[in-house]
């Protein structure tokens, strides 16, 4: 049986199915993907996007990290691919139970996604770190320079910069669902950045589903796919 139809079965059957996801769920909604040949990390800025992506970098030179950050980190135009609105449906008939993603776009819930746990964040959140005020992407992206909340306090992204730590809710919230799910499917992902990658150790079934661009070594699965995640969803 071909792979495809292998994981069409295996959805079919299925009430209980997971999807973990990174950067290729979205690039194909047209973000760019920090490690690709494309991506970010190819591209030149006076420093590494790592570095101003970081805790520390955000303190120390919130000017040049806002600048980045509105100008790389804010692709508030990208519509839902295929897999969102397909990951989406099958949550509406009740055969998804959570996504567990490492982006921070929103386009799940753009798709119609409700059970969606962001590993690193999201864009779409930003509050005053004196006073806790909420703001928009729209707003951080309208203003200019360092964002200022109405009460003079510093806005920040509520994404997880480098040196910080992820939620301790969200992480059990997705060790849970991967733990107790009957079908696993990872998608996008070159499952080196940690600790979200060490999320499948959690995984104890017998259908574990790898769909990539590119092969990766030593991922256990038990079903591999190699494609463009939003064919290949777009075909189950």
């Amino acid at each position: 049986m071909e792979p495809i139809e292998i994981l069409r079965q295996w959805v079919e059957e299925s009430n209980n199915i997971v999807f973990f996801g990174g950067a290729g769920v979205s690039t194909e909604s047209g973000i760019p993907d920090f490690r690709s040949v494309d991506g970010l990390y190819h591209q030149k800025y006076d420093y590494p996007p790592e570095t101003i992506l970081s805790h520390s970098f955000y303190k120390s030179n919130p000017k040049e990290f806002w600048r980045f950050y509105r100008d790389k980190m804010l692709c508030l135009d990208a519509r839902p691919n295929p897999a969102h609105l397909r990951l989406a449906q099958w949550e509406a008939v009740g055969k998804l139970r959570a996504v567990v993603t490492q982006n921070i776009d929103g386009l799940h819930q753009k798709a119609g996604s409700k059970t969606v746990w962001e590993l690193h964040g999201s864009v779409h959140r930003n509050y005053c770190e004196r006073c806790g005020k909420f703001y928009t992407a729209e707003q951080i992206l309208d203003s200019e320079g360092i964002p200022r909340c109405t009460c003079g306090g510093p806005i920040k992204p509520d994404v997880v910069l480098y040196e910080e730590g992820l939620s301790q809710r969200v992480m059990e919230e997705s060790v849970e669902a991967i733990a107790q799910a009957d079908v696993l499917i990872i998608g996008g992902t070159s499952l080196v950045v940690y600790p979200a990658a060490g999320l499948i150790r959690y995984y104890g079934g017998n259908k574990l589903v790898v769909i990539n661009k590119t092969p990766l070594e030593n991922t256990g699965a038990d079903l591999t796919i190699i494609g463009a995640i939003g064919e290949v969803l777009n075909k189950t």
